[in-house]
């Protein structure tokens, strides 16, 4: 019997609390990580027969030591000294904070190169695969698995490496780019039938809002937030009556959510007496003024260029430069833009949004075919069922339609 769509978020929301408890009690990651997902199995089983347990996370504790305890056994020799921890009982009565942001800070152990810390993180706690954790860094997936691979071995040669860090600031940076990937992947997924996985979008905005109750003077954690809620309120109008993908520039701005974006820009507003100077802070500036622009035609194009050059500048990213190639495009027209895409053309390579903003542009020089090559080659890059057949229908209509308007980079 299959769980329902309740039980299945309830074990998504409990996983990673379940693992930070097993962690920081026990200092073995692999372990945790195999008897939590064990713990799972045995859940969407016997809930779906039994129903809930009283306590589901104390639950989930105590089958996931039981896994662990085996596990040990197994090796006595090797593992003598955790032995004793392992067997004793869990209470049933556990605490009800939720331990999932300190599982965050955990993970991004400064024993570890900051790539591969946010890279075990995303893969262990925030429930996204190596695939796509690999598209996000527009990386091979071979490589992230051997850099996910090489951090776990670190981290296995260190001496209990989840003994302590909950509220390490140091780790603070890590941790908020681990938000944002999950957030964007959450937004705008990179693989399957749905644009968006809302559960991955709602547990970083959660945690990420958890976070700024923490830090609320916290500049790039107020900007963060902000980027997230101005983000998220386009939701309800990127996709059709069908599922089907919807750009930018041709959503239904009434369907935006309004108090979103009044609390985004409450939030921005509150870090600007300090300068815009964080990444996050700029961003979210950007998602404010497409939130702002009533009409596609008063987006504010180039006060979002001047933004994206500090951003640019700040963080050297080469998804950033394509935005920028976007904004210039209609600030001076697309062939600057082209121009300006061509300087990130080798690191974008992998990514389909490289020919996609490609095609854009090149339609609106009104270069067809150069448009539908590019249009072809962005849908055969995707993983994304809805943007494949976006790029392939606009393909398919560009010989009779009207020029687009060209659509950013960035989530829509």
């Amino acid at each position: 019997m299959s769980t329902t769509p309740h039980v299945e978020d309830l074990l998504r929301e409990l996983a990673p609390q379940v693992l930070g408890v097993l962690v920081r009690r026990f200092g073995d990651f692999d372990l945790a990580e195999d008897a939590v997902q064990d713990a799972l199995l045995a859940a969407t089983t016997q809930w779906a027969t039994d129903g809930l347990p009283g306590n589901p996370r104390g639950w989930l504790i105590q089958v996931a030591q039981r896994r662990m305890a085996d596990a040990v056994r197994a090796e006595v020799a090797r593992r003598r000294r955790e032995t004793t921890d392992f067997v004793r009982a869990v209470p049933v009565t556990v605490s009800g904070r939720d331990d999932t942001l300190d599982m965050y800070f955990l993970c991004c152990h400064p024993d570890l190169p900051p790539a591969g810390a946010i890279a075990l993180t995303l893969r262990a706690v925030g429930g996204l695969s190596t695939a796509e954790i690999a598209a996000a860094f527009l990386v091979p997936e071979a490589t992230m698995a051997q850099r996910i691979s090489r951090a776990k071995k670190r981290l296995s040669e260190s001496a209990r490496p989840f003994a302590d860090g909950a509220h390490d600031s140091s780790r603070l940076g890590a941790v908020l780019q681990v938000l944002y990937v999950i957030f964007t992947e959450g937004h705008t997924s990179s693989s399957g039938a749905g644009i968006r996985r809302g559960d991955l979008a709602a547990e970083a905005i959660r945690l990420t809002r958890a976070l700024h109750a923490l830090l609320p003077e916290h500049l790039e954690v107020t900007g963060l937030l902000a980027l997230m809620l101005l983000t998220d309120a386009r939701r309800a109008a990127r996709s059709g009556p069908h599922g089907e993908l919807v750009p930018l520039h041709e959503q239904d701005r009434s369907r935006w959510d309004r108090a979103q974006i009044t609390e985004g820009l409450r939030l921005l507003t509150a870090t600007m007496p300090a300068g815009l100077t964080g990444q996050y802070q700029l961003q979210a500036a950007v998602a404010g003024l497409h939130a702002q622009a009533a009409r596609v035609e008063d987006t504010d194009w180039a006060r979002i260029a001047a933004l994206y050059t500090l951003i640019e500048r700040r963080n050297p990213n080469p998804m950033v430069t394509l935005n920028r190639a976007v904004a210039t495009a209609m600030l001076h027209g697309p062939a600057a833009g082209l121009t300006l895409i061509d300087t990130v053309a080798e690191p974008l390579a992998r990514s389909h949004r490289l020919a996609a903003v490609r095609g854009h542009l090149y339609e609106m020089t009104g270069d067809t075919a150069a448009a539908v090559a590019q249009y072809r080659l962005a849908a055969k890059q995707t993983a994304s069922v809805p943007e494949r057949d976006y790029l392939l229908l606009r393909a398919a209509r560009l010989r009779t339609g009207p020029a687009a308007h060209v659509d950013t980079a960035q989530p829509r």
